[in-house]
């Protein structure tokens, strides 16, 4: 019995650590995608309007604050005012679903949300030849019932 106590447990550790992993790995891919967007703006600004640009940077005589500095406050406030939305909205949701866990709040919102059927098999097409093709098929199915 003690055995199979040890193999459930080292299961588990072996799964948070695939999260934790999982959870890293994402949260790095999005801070190197967040950096790169950011960094290819001010190139693509750079290259626009260098005197301007340049004026931002070092700051405008009169001027209380550059604008490279107000730019970066107003990305920091931004992006705490994101987070601590989205998260207080979700706490939110999952709070008023009532659920302790993660797999009980995806019974729970599967209980709740609509069915998806399943198209197995495809009850239409699925391939197209290119995008003109897949419009014009929506536009003539548009509307037609399929029982037709």
């Amino acid at each position: 019995m003690a055995e199979s106590n040890d193999i459930v447990s080292v299961a588990k550790s072996t799964k948070q650590k695939e999260k934790i992993y999982a959870a890293v790995f994402l949260s790095t891919v999005a801070s190197i995608s967040a950096l790169a967007g950011f960094t290819r703006s001010l190139a693509v600004a750079r290259k626009q309007d260098p005197k301007s640009f340049g004026d931002g940077i070092s700051g405008i005589k009169g001027a209380r604050e550059t604008g490279a500095s107000l730019a970066i406050r107003a990305l920091g406030w931004g992006t705490f005012y994101a987070i601590t939305g989205c998260g207080l909205f979700f706490y939110g949701i999952w709070k008023l679903s009532g659920a302790t866990n993660a797999e009980e709040f995806r019974f729970k919102m599967g209980s709740m949300l609509p069915k998806i059927p399943k198209n197995d098999p495809p009850q239409s097409r699925t391939e197209f030849k290119g995008l003109t093709d897949l419009l014009l098929y929506i536009s003539e199915e548009w509307g037609q019932n399929k029982g037709e």
